[in-house]
């Protein structure tokens, strides 16, 4: 290899090794790929052929992701978790250390180099340790590659004579759209003790929710408050099933993800992290609402106990940008037998009647409860027909209504949920067999 790109190589692995903030861009299979293959690059031997194979995994860990090494190298740097881009969102430029401003410029003068080195140079350098002919890896940007602003943000850096300038725009971008999961995720789930993305969340939108208008309205303005920064009310969704209690919580992310909101959705057998999650978000810009679904409790259940420090605040003050939305069933969450009821007995606990009351009353705890009655046949016709038209459905409405009713007493009753399934089984019926 000729000194030039050998001094070259030498000089991009040394600016990927000395990044002080912006580790983690490297430590991806396509940026471990990267910097493997430089490596092979500059100590190939004899016939090249363990450069071939890492200039082939390289290729690989980029055609997998479907993307360009620049667009994952910018995808990188706007999803970037570090102590820059965290405390960047919580105060303004000015006010963070300079040596931390300073380390983030200094990062972005390396990845600069680093995004420039083109597939064609990658080739060259391959095809010259190899002696062998190596088809270059010729990649189109895309548009957004997935990220809202990703197009404004890239046009900006690739204007940019030194990437040390764009640190302002770096940081309103971190501002505006969050880092790490929370910018890579709109909806999450706790799952073994950490947060894992939901890629992809359900896609419905509160104009296909019909039929309970006054529990949407309340739940619509709830969640404006939280995301005005204000002290916005936990929620209790009670009702009939399949009334469209957790589609209406799930649509809200539909309407408001771009606004800053994340949904979290946590199992009942996971409640006893709550007081861990909401810790975790205390300090993030994002607004979230923890979903739980399907909420009941049994006899000293701990998730009971965890759910109530939540509800009920502890010596740690609340944070304002986390509120709970839990949809059940039944009106009592913590299930009671008649046996649970206290008869005057010796060895009696002296308040039972108090500790009873302490478990009816945990409903109260959230600061509003919706209530989801089941639909008559008026609510469920016009769900039908709000669906129908939706999804295209041209039948007389007389037939359609029939067709409807008749479903309802063979399945599963009028509700927003049988709609849903009659109309998708309709849809498809008259696509397949006309």
């Amino acid at each position: 290899m000729v000194d030039s790109a050998a001094a070259s190589i030498q000089l991009l692995q040394r600016q990927a090794a000395s990044l002080l903030l912006y580790q983690s861009v490297f430590c991806k299979p396509i940026g471990l790929a990267f910097v493997k293959l430089l490596q092979t690059i500059r100590h190939s031997q004899h016939d090249g052929l363990d450069c071939l194979q890492a200039y082939g995994n390289w290729f690989q860990a980029l055609a997998a992701s479907n993307q360009s090494w620049q667009d994952y190298m910018l995808v990188q740097i706007l999803y970037d978790d570090n102590p820059f881009t965290r405390q960047v969102q919580l105060t303004s430029l000015e006010n963070l250390p300079p040596a931390l401003v300073a380390a983030a410029q200094y990062d972005l003068q390396a990845l600069q180099s680093l995004y420039n080195c083109s597939s064609e140079q990658l080739s060259h350098w391959v095809k010259l340790a190899s002696k062998l002919p190596v088809a270059p890896t010729t990649w189109h940007h895309h548009q957004d590659a997935g990220l809202p602003g990703f197009a404004s943000v890239r046009e900006k850096l690739e204007q940019l004579d030194d990437w040390a300038d764009a640190v302002s725009d770096l940081a309103i971008y971190y501002r505006q759209y969050g880092t790490g999961l929370f910018a890579q995720y709109q909806a999450l789930r706790w799952l073994s003790g950490q947060l894992v993305g939901i890629s992809h969340p359900d896609s419905i939108k509160l104009n296909e929710l019909i039929g309970y208008q006054s529990q949407q309205d309340a739940l619509v303005k709830n969640t404006e408050f939280l995301l005005a920064g204000y002290q916005a009310l936990h929620v209790l969704l009670y009702g009939s099933r399949g009334s469209g209690k957790s589609s209406l919580v799930k649509a809200l992310l539909q309407k408001y993800a771009q606004r800053g909101l994340r949904l979290i959705e946590v199992a009942k057998s996971d409640l006893k992290d709550l007081p861990t999650i909401v810790e975790q978000l205390r300090d993030v810009p994002q607004k979230f609402i923890i979903f739980v679904d399907d909420l009941s409790f049994e006899e000293d259940d701990d998730a009971f106990k965890a759910m109530k420090v939540v509800l009920e605040g502890s010596v740690t003050q609340r944070p304002q940008n986390v509120v709970i939305y839990a949809t059940s069933n039944r009106r009592h969450l913590i299930r009671e037998f008649f046996g649970d009821r206290p008869l005057p007995r010796d060895n009696d606990e002296v308040h039972a009647w108090d500790t009873m009351q302490e478990k009816l009353s945990f409903s109260d705890r959230f600061g509003l409860t919706l209530t989801f009655e089941p639909a008559n046949q008026d609510t469920y016709l016009e769900i039908i027909r709000h669906l129908a038209a939706q999804a295209g459905i041209n039948l007389p409405q007389s037939d359609l209504e029939f067709r409807a009713l008749q479903w309802a007493t063979r399945h599963n009753g009028r509700s927003g949920r049988t709609a849903r399934q009659f109309v998708d089984f309709l849809k498809a019926e008259l696509a397949v067999f006309g």
